[in-house]
C-alpha cells in the first residue's frame, strides 16, 4: 500500500502542471484565467478596438488525428556507454511500432491507450539490458501540449531486493530478472482521448459590465462558435456599432470594435476564449473610459461682400508672433563651427603671407631696376669706355679738401686740369 502511494505521488508530481491548472480553472471560476488587463481611454465619438488574439484558437479541422496525438517510449542507458534508444511509439490511427526486433512481442502498450488514457509500458521476461531510465512522452501537436514522465528500471537476481520507491525525482523499479513489469504512464484527462466535435468545443464570447454592476450580472454581447454559429445579444451589434470579424476562428483574432463612443459605453469589457478539447480557458479584461470629444474644426463659410468691396477692418492687425526655439548644441555642432573658424583663419593667414611676399619681390625688383638704370646712364653710348667712379671721387675729394677754397683762380685751374685729364683719358 505504501509503494502504491509513492507511485501515485510520482504521477501527480510529473503531471502536476496540467492537473493543477485544470483544477484551478474549474474550481476558482467558470469564467477562466485572466491573462491580460488593460485600461483604455478614448474621446467620445471615436472608435475603440479592444484586441483579443490567441493562436491556439485558430480553427482547423483535426482530421489527421494520427499525427496530432502521439505517444512514444524512450530508453536512456548510462552503462556500459551512454545511449538513447527509441523503444516504441503509437498514434490513434495506427498500431504500435516497435523499433528493435528483439523487443517485438515482449514490449507493448495497451491497445485502448487513447480511449482510457493508459499508456503504460509492459515488459515481459526482463533481461539485464533493460536496465535504464524510461521516458513516456505524450504529444498533442494541435493543442501544443507536451508531457514527459520518467521511470528508472533496475534489474536484480535476488527476489528479496525487489522493490519500488521514489528517489526524489522519479519512481525507481527494482524487478527480478526474468519477471514481467508494468511501467505506469496514465493520463485520465479527456485531452488525450476522443472527445466531442471540435466545432462544439471552441467558443468565444464578449461580456460588458457597466460601472457598479457585479461580475455575475454582466451583459452578454456576442457568442461565437467555431462551427460558424453566431449569437448577438447586445443591441449595439444590431445597430452595427459593435462588431467582431467574421473570420475570427480562421485568424485567431476576436478583437471587438466599438464605433461612435459615448459615455454610456464606458465600463469593463471581457473577452472569453474556451477550447474544452485543448483545456484552454482564458479571459482578457479591458476597462474603457470615454473622455470629452475632440474639438471640431471651424467650418464657417467665407463672407460675401457687396459690390466686391472688402469690408473695412477696424480692428488692430495682430503682428505675427515669433517663437524662438533654442536647441542645445551637441558636440558635433561645436566641432563643425570650430572647423569653419580654423578654415577662415588659415585663409586669412595665407592671404597676408601672399601680400607680404609679393610686396618684398616688387621692392627687390625696383632696386635692381634702379641699379641697372644707373649703370646704363653712366656708360658711354659707344660702349668703349666707362668713367671710373674712383677717379671722380678722388678728384671731387681733392677739390673739396683743397686749402685754396677762397681762391677762384686756383679753383678754375684745378677744374681745367681735371677736364684735361678726363678728356685725355676719354680720347686715348
Amino acid at each position: 500500500m505504501l509503494l502504491s502511494c509513492h507511485f501515485y505521488i510520482d504521477l501527480l508530481s510529473t503531471c502536476g502542471y496540467l492537473f493543477v491548472s485544470a483544477w484551478g480553472q474549474g474550481s476558482s471560476t467558470s469564467l477562466g484565467v485572466v491573462v491580460e488587463v488593460k485600461n483604455i481611454t478614448l474621446p467620445a465619438g471615436s472608435k475603440a478596438v479592444l484586441p483579443c488574439h490567441s493562436p491556439r484558437m485558430v480553427w482547423t479541422q483535426d482530421r489527421l488525428k494520427d499525427r496530432q496525438r502521439v505517444v512514444h517510449w524512450d530508453l536512456v542507458r548510462s552503462s556500459p556507454e551512454y545511449s538513447v534508444e527509441r523503444i516504441l511509439d503509437m498514434s490513434p490511427g495506427a498500431r504500435e511500432r516497435v523499433y528493435n526486433g528483439y523487443n517485438k512481442g515482449r514490449i507493448s502498450i495497451p491497445d485502448s491507450a487513447f480511449n482510457d488514457g493508459n499508456f503504460s509500458l509492459i515488459i515481459n521476461n526482463v533481461v539485464m539490458t533493460d536496465k535504464g531510465v524510461y521516458t513516456c512522452n505524450l504529444h498533442h501537436h494541435y493543442c501544443q501540449i507536451h508531457q514527459s514522465i520518467q521511470i528508472q528500471l533496475n534489474v536484480t537476481k535476488s527476489a528479496r531486493k525487489e522493490k519500488r520507491y521514489w528517489d526524489g525525482e522519479k519512481t525507481v523499479f527494482v524487478v527480478l530478472l526474468g519477471s514481467s513489469v508494468v511501467l505506469p504512464c496514465v493520463n485520465r484527462r479527456p485531452l488525450w482521448r476522443e472527445g466531442l466535435q471540435e466545432d462544439q468545443q471552441q467558443v468565444a464570447h464578449w461580456d460588458f459590465q457597466a460601472p457598479g454592476v457585479r461580475p455575475d450580472r454582466a451583459d452578454r454581447l456576442v457568442d461565437l462558435y467555431a462551427s460558424g454559429e453566431r449569437r448577438d445579444y447586445g443591441p449595439l451589434f444590431a445597430q452595427s456599432k459593435m462588431s467582431v470579424a467574421e473570420d475570427a476562428f480562421t485568424l485567431g483574432d476576436f478583437s471587438l470594435s466599438v464605433s461612435d463612443l459615448k459615455p454610456v459605453n464606458k465600463g469593463l469589457y471581457s473577452c472569453h476564449l474556451h477550447h474544452h478539447y485543448c483545456g484552454l480557458h482564458e479571459r482578457r479584461i479591458f476597462r474603457l473610459t470615454v473622455g470629452p470629444p475632440l474639438p471640431s474644426a471651424p467650418t464657417t463659410a467665407p463672407r460675401v461682400f457687396q459690390n466686391d468691396e472688402p469690408e473695412p477692418r477696424t480692428e488692430e492687425v495682430e503682428s505675427p508672433r515669433v517663437v524662438n526655439v533654442i536647441l542645445p548644441e551637441h558636440r558635433g555642432y561645436f566641432v563643425q563651427h570650430l572647423g569653419y573658424f580654423l578654415a577662415t583663419f588659415l585663409l586669412l593667414a595665407f592671404i597676408v603671407v601672399a601680400v607680404i611676399v609679393l610686396t618684398r619681390r616688387r621692392k627687390k625688383r625696383g632696386l635692381e631696376y634702379e641699379v641697372r638704370r644707373y649703370e646704363r646712364g653712366s656708360v658711354y653710348s659707344g660702349g668703349e669706355m666707362s668713367l671710373e667712379c674712383t677717379e671722380l671721387r678722388t678728384c671731387n675729394q681733392e677739390s673739396l679738401n683743397s686749402e685754396y677754397k677762397n681762391n677762384l683762380l686756383k679753383e678754375r685751374d684745378m677744374t681745367k686740369d681735371c677736364n684735361k685729364d678726363f678728356d685725355g683719358k676719354l680720347w686715348k
